[in-house]
């Protein structure tokens, strides 16, 4: 029975490392670099704005992968979703819209189901700049023709936004993941797009300098952002 396990566990060991080889090869000169999750939570409102810290370190994923943009998604509010510039990176901002639902109350377990089934064709519309696109492959070719005017060469870095209104957000992947999968799956298939979702959930922990901070005071920040408090005045 051990030498069974063990031989289980080498061959699942193999065919993981199989997947993630395969998703590097896939993705490696392609024209995302996929990060993952950006944030936790606001601590203000809007957090993708000049100078505010999430913003920055955005810049910094960015900057210290050579480029000259980066891309975080969302999921789609009152926002025009403005891009702009960040130092020496220029963030491209693109969210989706859910033409069944409320952006105002994100459905978490619905956010999950289409982020491991994909987006149903028609039930979305793309927002970037104020500008709402019908179309995936539309909003798309907004956001490279962004990238080629900045200077980009190369991927484009992308984040999902992160933040989590309300809940755990340990547990619950915020604000603008099911539309970083999508891209992924459109971009590169399904496998990559699993390893690299993955992959992006585990990221802040490890490249969020401000994940503890917020990860501690999640329920303080969350009450605060409900009620306004946090806005920029």
């Amino acid at each position: 029975m051990k030498w069974i396990l063990i031989g289980i566990v080498l061959i699942l060991g193999v065919i993981i490392s199989i997947l993630i080889g395969y998703s590097y090869t896939a993705t490696v000169n392609g024209p995302i670099t996929p990060l993952g999750r950006d944030c936790f939570v606001k601590f203000a409102n809007p957090d993708f704005y000049p100078g505010h810290p999430h913003s920055q370190l955005l810049a910094k994923f960015a900057d210290d992968r050579h480029s000259k943009t980066a891309l975080v998604v969302h999921y789609g509010g009152s926002s025009n979703y403005r891009s702009y510039q960040e130092g020496d990176v220029y963030i491209i901002e693109m969210a989706f819209i859910d033409t069944q639902g409320n952006a105002a109350n994100i459905n978490y377990w619905d956010s999950l189901k289409v982020a491991i089934y994909g987006i149903p064709d028609g039930r979305y519309k793309f927002k970037s700049d104020g500008v709402v696109y019908e179309t995936y492959d539309e909003a798309m070719a907004h956001v490279y023709s962004l990238a080629e005017a900045h200077g980009q060469q190369g991927p484009i870095p992308m984040v999902w936004h992160g933040s989590a209104r309300n809940g755990n957000p340990m547990f619950i992947q915020g604000c603008g993941f099911p539309l970083f999968f999508d891209i992924m799956e459109r971009t590169y298939g399904v496998i990559p797009a699993y390893i690299y979702t993955i992959n992006g959930m585990i990221f802040p922990y490890f490249n969020d300098p401000y994940s503890h901070y917020e990860l501690a005071h999640y329920i303080e920040l969350q009450t605060l952002y409900q009620q306004g408090n946090l806005n920029y005045d």
